[in-house]
């Protein structure tokens, strides 16, 4: 496969021109890919008025994911969820849906961020509640929330996988979606891999309309490396859709970041789907031993290893400590979990990681747990409360407060109690239970 945005960067870099344009280290070397970095040159194209190299590499990488429509973010997943829902907003008035998302609760913070900057509601589906980091709402619940509804909403959003690897049914979600003539977009950051395996699992491939993929969360690719996929979604153009990642993107997109993903094209279709299927299969291996050993894992992710570390008498925190120790450095730690991200390229690294959980004793589970996920009580809507004037307040002291703001780091960025909600007991347990101390909070006059 050709990979003409690389080319390009390329035989630029080894030309000789004189750079009197931006950016101001001038392909000087400093970290060492200053060459490539390159801005809109003649002959670069532009991303988000695409039609030369860039539109020749992102139709490359629509035919490697069976989409109608891809397009390249360089600010990861974020700027294409954003985006996405601009356009499934945009297409919904059209048809006269509500300014409403049907959303899962574990949804990431720029869902929050989206529905603010874009005016519209939230209708939280709440799966099994158990965990806010793995929602995941089944067809059964999705049906429910839609037919009783007034007005169908622009869309439902799912996150799948989820943080901790869990995987909604989207197959099955897509279905009911389909029935009540609502597309179903999904937030499949953690899943770009989904596409090549076998047989595939991607949400284009299991009928979702629209999704993101962080192409550099699961594959060889830069930070920020990111791809917007359109499957059947009436009423989404390339213009359109390009015009609403103009509306949240930098106008200044990072050229290494976009020969990253050019050049991740030609691994896809070389070896690497090979590569990759069999470093799942070496993983499910691992898990196998682990599980033997008496270790509780959580997920049904194939490339994420998370260990469910409270019911193996651990807190997560500490497992996590005790393996850097060892060596190997989580992706995310909590009271309850750790969550350990691989890849194809790590196969002798597999062994020494399972023998590192395997050196460590599994103890009797620890008796608590994780406050339940519940619905909260609506003050003010997201964008009311987030474009509010706020004060910072102690979480203890915030009883009957109005949340303005997300009060969750990334990771995992999905937020215990969503902006405009009014702080009930159960989320200040929630607050104290994941060690946050202070909240942002609408000033009373304005609550």
């Amino acid at each position: 496969m050709d990979t003409p945005i690389l080319d390009f960067a390329r035989a630029y870099a080894g030309s000789g021109m004189i750079r009197a344009h931006m950016p101001g280290h001038k392909g000087l070397k400093g970290l060492g890919p200053e060459a490539l970095d390159l801005t809109e040159i003649a002959g670069a194209d532009s991303l988000y008025e695409a039609d030369g190299i860039i539109a020749q590499s992102e139709e490359n990488a629509a035919r490697l994911f069976g989409s109608r429509l891809t397009l390249y973010s360089c600010e990861g997943s974020s700027l294409c969820i954003r985006a996405m829902l601009a356009a499934a907003l945009r297409a919904g008035r059209e048809r006269g849906a509500a300014p409403v998302l049907l959303a899962g609760r574990n949804a990431h913070r720029t869902v929050l961020s989206a529905a603010c900057l874009l005016d519209f509601e939230i209708a939280w589906l709440y799966g099994s509640g158990e965990n806010v980091l793995s929602v995941l709402p089944g067809p059964e619940e999705i049906r429910a929330a839609l037919s009783r509804r007034p007005e169908k909403p622009f869309a439902v959003f799912l996150t799948s996988p989820d943080y901790l690897g869990g995987m909604a049914d989207i197959g099955a979600a897509a279905k009911v979606c389909a029935e009540y003539g609502v597309p179903l977009l999904v937030d499949n950051a953690h899943g770009a891999y989904l596409r090549f395996l076998d047989p595939p699992l991607h949400p284009l491939a299991l009928g979702a309309q629209m999704c993101c993929d962080s192409a550099h969360k699961t594959l060889p690719a830069l930070t920020g490396a990111a791809y917007l996929h359109v499957g059947d979604m009436p009423g989404v153009t390339a213009r359109g859709l390009r015009e609403c990642m103009a509306l949240f993107g930098s106008t200044s997109p990072s050229y290494l970041i976009l020969s990253s993903l050019d050049q991740l094209n030609g691994e896809l279709a070389g070896d690497y789907p090979a590569r990759l299927r069999a470093f799942c299969k070496q993983l499910r291996t691992v898990r196998e031993a682990l599980k033997s050993a008496g270790w509780t894992l959580y997920g049904a992710e194939p490339m994420k290893l998370t260990l469910h570390a409270s019911r193996a008498g651990w807190r997560g925190d500490a497992l996590a400590a005790r393996l850097r120790a060892l060596g190997i450095e989580c992706e995310f730690a909590d009271p309850d979990f750790a969550v350990l991200m691989t890849a194809p390229g790590q196969e002798d690294q597999l062994p020494l990681i399972g023998r590192a959980i395997l050196s460590l004793p599994v103890r009797d589970a620890l008796p608590s747990g994780p406050p339940a996920v519940a619905p909260g009580e609506r003050a003010l809507s997201v964008r009311a409360a987030m474009l509010a004037p706020a004060e910072e307040v102690p979480a203890e002291q915030a009883l009957g407060r109005v949340l303005a703001s997300p009060c969750v780091s990334c990771p995992p960025a999905v937020p215990l109690l969503v902006c405009g909600e009014r702080v009930m007991q159960r989320a200040i347990d929630a607050f104290r239970y994941y060690g946050i101390r202070t909240l942002s909070v609408v000033r009373k006059e304005n609550e």
